[in-house]
């Protein structure tokens, strides 16, 4: 079950890479986190931003939430560049048999295989999906 459920979650994900105004690719990451641990979350959420923004050679960032956006779920976050709010990247947060599982999408210049390497070597377990 848990297969059939990743490769959904999987063609979702690359739904949501289909060309638009600008490439993407993107990648998602297993938590074994639960609803009652959001702050653990939150911290693996800026982590893998921050690995994701050293590899789109992005300016400093910050991480906008949205939660007074009526355009924008609870769930969902972006890195956007401090300067000029330029996007970096983008995740959701889904709750998937009790835990998170966070799909990141982001521009598709970013160097895609060695975010996927850092954050493997940083003890995420990460399935890519390129553009």
């Amino acid at each position: 079950m848990s297969e059939t459920l990743d490769d959904e979650l999987r063609r979702r994900t690359e739904a949501l890479l289909e060309p638009g105004e600008i490439e993407l690719q993107g990648l998602i990451v297993h938590t074994e986190y639960d609803s009652n641990q959001e702050s653990m979350l939150h911290r693996a959420t800026i982590e893998v931003g921050n690995t994701i923004a050293a590899h789109a050679e992005a300016d400093d960032t910050y991480v906008y939430s949205g939660t007074d956006d009526p355009d924008f779920g609870l769930n969902q976050h972006q890195g956007l560049t401090i300067e000029n709010d330029e996007f970096v990247w983008e995740c959701q947060q889904l709750l998937r048999e009790g835990t998170y599982d966070v799909v990141f999408y982001y521009e598709a210049s970013a160097d895609h295989e060695a975010i996927v390497d850092d954050l493997q070597a940083e003890g995420y377990t990460v399935t890519g999906v390129p553009e």
